[in-house]
């Protein structure tokens, strides 16, 4: 097996910067010539979004606004490139959201990732992700025929099953939520049952460091990737030298990811938490900075690998924070705007406590020369509450993503 799925993965950053400046007008264009981008794309240059800082200047698609398109123009919106019935399959998510999928080589391109985890030729991959309306077994799937592995489409549940034919088959990989190949492990330690696993592919769940280390004990080597259903394989972790465990999670080039400011499209500094927007470069589905809704913040540099795209830190949480303060809901969006009103203002953060069994609101503000008095008015005709205002100096917030924090106990 070759070390890199393709030599994408290993391009200079100029090289990158070069290929971006040319297909992502063209998917902007194609974008256009859709009825779900009408309204949001409508008079932009195509030509002059050539890279991910001239993206920023583009609208955020936000789940709400696809699932409501979807409604209006059933079954995808209007943000499909082709016809629903040419797709070889429609999934339903949660919502209800539906995606489309094609069984052509590596759609999803979740091979770069089970490359990466060492699956392949001769490898029998038993897929514990589901089939059912959800699209995550056939992503899984799509991968492992992408880089020419057999396949058990084992789905989830009925372990003794699973370890059966596990068992039976002499599978050598296992994709599925981290925690479940635990369950099949000691299932077949309970019963006796030998495994051949000797390598693992997860998603849909964290995969804990302790997890991770009883895996190796046993002689499996774990990685995890960050994946949705909406946009496929988004970025992955790849083996570290020397055994070490694998320090954040490499972009798949076949998408941009932004990290901007819950409820904005506006960059954080790197390094910071925000919410993770992506782009996605298939032409069939072009979601345009689709915000995924997670939280992450970019890793400073490149990966020990050998892998040159930017990575990131993996899921950190969700970005949707939004709260109820007395009786009334609080969004990151209305935070954002309440900080698009002043010049002055760089940031606020709503802070949630109770005090004498009421809740109190205070805002925090980082600002130079502000009115507290006109940010206090503003705060009551946003967020349609009043509460305290506190200015403080840029800088004091911290950058950790968060623009709501609610400290009330619930217990």
């Amino acid at each position: 097996m070759t070390t890199y799925f393709d030599d994408l993965e290993t391009r200079s950053p100029e090289v990158r910067a070069e290929g971006l400046a040319e297909c992502l007008p063209a998917q902007i264009r194609a974008a256009q010539a859709l009825p779900g981008y009408a309204g949001s794309l409508a008079g932009i240059d195509a030509a002059a979004i050539d890279g991910p800082e001239a993206l920023a200047r583009l609208p955020v698609l936000r789940k709400a606004e696809l699932g409501a398109a979807q409604k209006a123009r059933p079954p995808l919106g209007g943000f499909s490139a082709i016809d629903p019935t040419a797709f070889a399959h429609l999934f339903q998510s949660p919502g209800p959201l539906y995606e489309p999928g094609q069984v052509s080589e590596n759609w999803w391109r979740m091979g770069r990732f089970l490359h990466a985890g060492g699956v392949g030729r001769g490898d029998i991959v038993q897929n514990c992700f589901g089939y059912h309306l959800t699209p995550a077994g056939m992503i899984f799937e799509n991968g492992a025929r992408a880089v020419g592995a057999t396949v058990l489409p084992a789905g989830t549940g009925q372990t003794e099953l699973q370890v059966r034919a596990a068992a039976d088959l002499g599978c050598t990989a296992y994709a599925g939520t981290p925690d479940y190949l635990k369950v099949i492990l000691d299932k077949a330690a309970e019963t006796g049952v030998a495994l051949a696993f000797s390598k693992a592919v997860v998603s849909g769940g964290a995969l804990f460091p302790s997890l991770r280390a009883e895996y190796a004990a046993r002689g499996i080597a774990c990685l995890q990737c960050y994946a949705t259903a909406d946009l496929g394989l988004i970025a992955y972790e790849a083996p570290a030298p020397g055994g070490d465990a694998p320090e954040g999670m490499i972009v798949d080039e076949g998408v941009i990811v932004e990290i901007v400011i819950p409820g904005t499209g506006e960059p954080v500094a790197e390094g910071e938490v925000g919410e993770v927007v992506v782009t996605s470069l298939n032409p069939d589905y072009p979601l345009i900075r689709f915000a995924t809704g997670d939280l992450s913040a970019v890793l400073p540099g490149t990966s020990p690998c050998g892998r040159t795209n930017m990575r990131i830190r993996g899921w950190m949480g969700r970005a949707d924070q939004t709260t109820k303060i007395k009786g009334m809901f609080v969004r990151p969006e209305q935070v954002a705007d309440l900080v698009a009103r002043h010049a002055e203002v760089s940031r606020a953060r709503v802070i949630a406590t109770r005090e004498g069994e009421q809740d109190v609101m205070t805002v925090q503000v980082e600002a130079e020369g502000a009115n507290a008095d006109a940010i206090a008015a503003t705060v009551r005709e946003v967020l349609k509450l009043s509460g305290r205002v506190e200015l403080v100096a840029p800088g004091h917030l911290p950058r950790d993503g968060k623009v709501i924090d609610d400290r009330r106990s619930y217990d």
